[in-house]
């Protein structure tokens, strides 16, 4: 299968870009570190397959509209997992 066709089945079965897809998941795995754990963000993003910390950062502001020490500032407060 060519790079293009599993492109256009990737958009036709899940709405979304490989890229996309990829970047979701490791936005969700960073996610779940920040709110289990107290690992420094360097850490979070080595281990959620982000080559840096800010590329980790551009991906949270992109996906939920908060930095991932926002993101985990308001975890903490709330405890629900969900920033408010």
């Amino acid at each position: 299968m060519s790079v293009r066709q599993l492109t256009r089945l990737f958009g036709k079965e899940l709405g979304t870009t490989p890229a996309r897809y990829v970047e979701r998941a490791r936005v969700e795995r960073a996610k779940n570190l920040l709110e289990t754990g107290d690992q420094p963000l360097d850490a979070v993003a080595r281990r959620s397959g982000f080559g840096s910390p800010e590329t980790m950062r551009r991906a949270f502001v992109r996906a939920l509209g908060v930095t991932p020490a926002a993101y985990r500032a308001r975890f903490r407060s709330t405890g629900d997992g969900h920033p408010s």
